[in-house]
């Protein structure tokens, strides 16, 4: 299904028809009537284009514990029934679980995702293969102990060494797990690697009340405060969760630049919290972004489903119908999350990056149609996703990814075995 040239023919944008023309990885021309040789022609008839959605923070292999463990908090969760397993973790656990996860997020209109997990090389491995863009972080964990710090160094050494290797399409990151996990000492290493290597850190950050309760007697600070004290507030750092921060903390993250992403899903399923200021950060210029967490933890990686819950969860809390509408949900989920990890891409421009998906617009979802956003964000799911374009590249069409069949059944069994050794 590789193509040089793609030219996408009477396809809805903004509502109205249009033709799209694809040449390598980047979208060449946006106009009525486009007549132009291509390799391969989509008839966009009944089908609406938008941007590929981006997933701010996952965890890709966790796919294999999808219904394992769930209605349990967040620690025991960990120190129960995920860890534990995690620890008994093969080579082909993680690929089998990693390429599940990018099927589904192809089958569901994801191009791109900000990715933490053990042994980032395997999931680099199957993005590469699955042709997706992923920033795959390398996961690191010290526990305070200095020479698990210097293995992970190595670790990280070893991981960017490796990024000739791949497309332009992985992208290695920083990991650091989390500050109840990582020591002080370990985090400023991180943020001086990250200068030296123009990468992103991607940190889990104030997701909990027991968290903050941890930071305030262990360091003195909360989380936000904390990372202040360190010198580590940059715009390099991209922050998954940060339920619970002040509005002295929102301004400390503006003012040095740090991004953050919005889990919904996780922070309901898990009890995590629900106040997650949108609003506040928003207005203060900071870039938020929408994830999905790992399955594990919310269940699926479906980025409309995800939209829908990040306007529901900050209405109700609020009490306000009118705040985090969904065409700022699908910007999040685009755009934003874009600039986020630097990218042109999440938008359909000329000059952008070609990673877009057509929906179908022939289903109960969307009609009737008054309002084309309001409908994918709020009545359908990622099921409505046709066809999907990565880099120039139609990675699904007719949703119809190949070798998905092969992708489920072994990604079954593996995590069946795994759960059985353990």
């Amino acid at each position: 299904m590789r193509t040089n040239r793609i030219l996408i023919k009477n396809v809805q944008m903004d509502g109205h028809p249009t033709d799209i023309y694809i040449e390598k990885d980047t979208i060449k021309q946006i106009a009525p009537h486009i007549e132009t040789e291509a390799e391969t022609l989509i008839d966009g008839t009944g089908k609406a284009v938008i941007p590929g959605l981006i997933n701010g923070h996952t965890h890709a292999a966790m796919t294999l514990f999808r219904g394992f463990a769930d209605d349990m908090k967040l620690m025991p969760w960990l120190e129960q029934k995920i860890w534990p397993n995690e620890a008994k973790m093969q080579r082909e656990d993680i690929y089998w679980g990693a390429k599940l996860a990018c099927l589904e997020m192809i089958k569901s209109g994801t191009t791109t995702f900000l990715d933490m997990y053990q042994r980032p090389s395997i999931t680099a491995d199957a993005v590469e293969e699955m042709g997706l863009r992923g920033y795959i972080s390398a996961v690191c964990f010290d526990g305070f102990d200095p020479e698990k710090a210097d293995s992970c160094k190595r670790d990280c050494w070893k991981l960017f060494d490796k990024q000739h290797e791949y497309s332009r399409r992985v992208q290695f990151t920083m990991g650091p797990h989390a500050i109840y996990t990582v020591s002080g000492e370990f985090l400023r290493w991180i943020h001086e690697f990250s200068n030296e290597r123009g990468a992103l850190i991607h940190l889990h950050l104030a997701e909990t009340e027991e968290e903050v309760n941890f930071s305030k007697k262990r360091f003195g600070f909360t989380p936000v405060r904390y990372l202040y004290k360190l010198g580590i507030l940059s715009p390099r750092l991209v922050i998954a969760h940060a339920v619970y921060v002040d509005n002295d903390e929102i301004r400390m993250l503006a003012d040095h630049g740090v991004k953050v992403v919005h889990n919904p899903a996780s922070n309901m399923k898990l009890a995590s919290g629900i106040r997650f200021p949108f609003v506040e950060m928003k207005r203060l210029g900071i870039p938020v972004g929408i994830g999905t967490d790992g399955c594990s933890s919310s269940n699926n990686l479906d980025m409309v489903e995800a939209m829908k819950l990040a306007s529901l969860l900050g209405k109700a809390w609020r009490k306000d119908p009118e705040v985090l509408t969904a065409q700022e949900m699908l910007d999040a989920a685009t755009a934003v999350g874009a600039d986020i990890l630097g990218l042109k891409a999440g938008r359909i421009a000329e000059g952008y990056l070609a990673d877009l998906c057509l929906v179908d617009l022939k289903s109960a979802a969307f009609t009737p149609n008054f309002n084309f956003v309001s409908n994918l964000v709020y009545a359908a799911n990622g099921n409505c996703i046709d066809t999907v374009i990565c880099n120039g590249k139609v990675l699904m069409q007719e949703r119809r990814v190949p070798g998905e069949e092969e992708i489920l059944e072994q990604a079954a069994r593996r995590a069946y075995d795994l759960v059985a050794r353990s």
